[in-house]
């Protein structure tokens, strides 16, 4: 089929292997644990986007750690069908939260994050971690094509076929469930763990994976971007690009692409650093 085979050989191009300059924006280690609510003004709600091949539950940690220091918390499912769809879906779930928000967003979930924050005066902050952030006119195919001096190998991407509402053929793609550990968690979880959330993981939509960003919102929200250095998903050149392009402040971790499941500490670190500087 001639819509297959044009997505197989688009994920074997872009592999989410990438490019990259070397970032401008000044990057840091940080391992500290995490801190303490800010008391100046409302806390904001804290809304936390997965990305593909996973879903809300890999928040778990971060959420327990967020509660534990007095924040309210909300982790809807992202349904990764497509870049509009889906941040029309979370923009409207931003716009029924009442307060301050600052939304986090993982892999996928950064770029639905970058168009469903656009405009919402109450979005404080935005958080990337490991995260898409796309420029406008820019898809995920466009940003993990990119060329790149060390390339990481293609992402192990299985097509499967789904029929559309209006009768045509959709493509979902999955990750092959037997690389799922060393791709996605670099071999970091207990392997029975690990495994199951490969048979869990749920599909990203070709649509989403090639439709282009609209909406900006790093352009006008001050942004932070937590860098997982030994990603084999989404390149860690790319994402030290796309945060020094987001004139985001940056982080730098040893983790694997699901750093929120494998670094809890720190991802939960950079979101109340973001509280904390925009309470100010």
């Amino acid at each position: 089929m001639k819509l297959r085979s044009s997505i197989v050989s688009a994920c074997a191009a872009a592999g989410l292997a990438v490019t990259l300059l070397a970032p401008q924006a000044a990057a840091r280690q940080d391992g500290q644990g995490y801190g303490q609510p800010s008391s100046a003004g409302a806390k904001p709600t804290i809304v936390l986007l997965h990305g593909a091949w996973a879903d809300a539950s890999g928040w778990t940690e971060v959420v327990k750690r967020l509660q534990h220091d007095g924040y309210t918390v909300k982790a809807p499912a992202v349904p990764l069908r497509s870049v509009s769809g889906d941040s029309k879906y979370i923009a409207s779930i931003l716009k029924q939260t009442p307060g301050p928000l600052v939304v986090v967003g993982h892999s996928y979930g950064g770029a639905v994050m970058t168009n469903a924050a656009y405009g919402n005066p109450r979005v404080k902050a935005l958080v990337y971690i490991a995260a898409f952030a796309p420029d406008a006119g820019e898809s995920l195919a466009d940003l993990v094509s990119r060329p790149q001096p060390n390339p990481i190998p293609p992402l192990p991407v299985q097509p499967l076929a789904y029929p559309k509402p209006d009768g045509s053929e959709g493509i979902d793609l999955y990750l092959d469930p037997a690389q799922y550990p060393s791709v996605f968690l670099n071999n970091r979880l207990p392997r029975p763990l690990a495994n199951a959330m490969a048979v869990e993981q749920r599909p990203l939509s070709n649509d989403a994976f090639v439709e282009k960003t609209t909406k900006v919102a790093w352009k006008k929200i001050p942004s932070w971007y937590l860098v997982a250095k030994n990603d084999r998903a989404i390149d860690p050149d790319l994402q030290r690009f796309m945060a020094s392009r987001a004139r985001a402040r940056t982080v730098q971790v040893n983790a694997p692409h699901l750093a929120m499941v494998t670094n809890p500490k720190p991802v939960t670190a950079l979101i109340e650093r973001a509280v904390h500087t925009t309470a100010r």
